[in-house]
Order: C-alpha cells, then sequence, then structure tokens
C-alpha cells in the first residue's frame, strides 16, 4: 500500500466509533475541550504500548498462542462492560471532573481491538517507522476532533451530561458485546 492508502486506512479506523473515542467525547462534553485535550497523551501511551510490541512479534505470539486473540477480545470486552456500567452509574453532578481519566482512557486504548488492526496489519512493513509517525500524528489528530466534538455538542444543544453519559454507556454495552461475540466465535 501506499503512504498516502496506508493514511486513509489509518484515519478511516481511528474516526471509527469505539470505546476510546466515546470517552473523548464524554470528556469534551463534560469539561469542554481545553481539559479534554489532556487526555490524548494517555490514549496515544495506550495505542503505543499495544501497537509497537504487535508490529514486532505480534503475528509470531499469535501463531504461538492459538487463544492469545480470544482472550484478549474477552479481556477488552469485559473492560468495556466496565466502563459502561461505571459511565450509566455516575450521579448527575458533582461528579463529572473525575468521570473520565486518564487511567481509564491508556487502559481502554490498551485494550482497543483496533491496536490488531494497526499493529498486526497496517503499520509494518517496509515503511514501518514512517507508517508509526502517521498514525502517531492522527491518532493526536483524531483524538482532539472526538474530545473538540464533544465539547461542541454539549455548547451547541445544551444536552444535560447525565444524557450523554447514559447514552455511550449503552453505546460502550453495545461495543462490549460485540467484542464478547467475536472473542467467542473466532
Amino acid at each position: 500500500m501506499s503512504l498516502a492508502e496506508i493514511s486513509l486506512a489509518i484515519l478511516v479506523l481511528l474516526v471509527t466509533p469505539g470505546p476510546t473515542n466515546t470517552l473523548l467525547f464524554i470528556a469534551g462534553s463534560e469539561r469542554g475541550a481545553g481539559r479534554a485535550l489532556r487526555l490524548i497523551p494517555a490514549e496515544l501511551a495506550g495505542y503505543l504500548a499495544a501497537v509497537v510490541p504487535l508490529m514486532f512479534v505480534g503475528a509470531a505470539l499469535i501463531a504461538w498462542v492459538p487463544f492469545a486473540r480470544q482472550g484478549i477480545m474477552l479481556v477488552a470486552s469485559l473492560w468495556v462492560a466496565v466502563l459502561a456500567v461505571r459511565l450509566f452509574r455516575l450521579p448527575g453532578t458533582g461528579g463529572a471532573q473525575a468521570a473520565i481519566t486518564a487511567r481509564a482512557v491508556f487502559v481502554t486504548t490498551l485494550l482497543n481491538p483496533k491496536a490488531f488492526i494497526f499493529g498486526l496489519v497496517l503499520l509494518p512493513g517496509p515503511t514501518a517507522q514512517i507508517n508509526l509517525m502517521i498514525f502517531v500524528g492522527l491518532v493526536i489528530l483524531v483524538a482532539a476532533g472526538w474530545a473538540t466534538a464533544g465539547a461542541a455538542v454539549m455548547r451547541s444543544t445544551g444536552t444535560a451530561i447525565p444524557v450523554l453519559r447514559r447514552v455511550a454507556a449503552v453505546w460502550l454495552a453495545v461495543v462490549s458485546a460485540s467484542l464478547l461475540l467475536r472473542g467467542l466465535v473466532t
């Protein structure tokens, strides 16, 4: 694939709604874009902690431990389910500042199934270093977009934060169920 094709594939996958994007969107709606942007290093660290090892030893590890992929999918499913429950149960007021933490963003991103696609398919190859630099730039850009979108929705609609949290919690429950099914079926 050319660098343009790889860049587009990375961008499309990063923009796709998932657990990390949901957390950044909610953080933006709760605390505004400026403060939500502080979570980007946690997302980047989570992705790099997952993707870089996968780029170099992922294929060999999955071949050596046949159930590694399913195990990781099941752990990711459980984590996203825990996030959904936590987000759904948050109080309507007073808890907004601590609702989305850097730790939650890091762990969610570390367990994000998108990391498999990045680390095993899109980033390895003869241009791996360039691909990784493109990936880092696009992670920052897309994360900023999700955080800013959350802040913009809150400003423009005035939707109550508890409503957004509950909608996000339901979405995370759907993602968790999807991961669970993929972990059990594959």
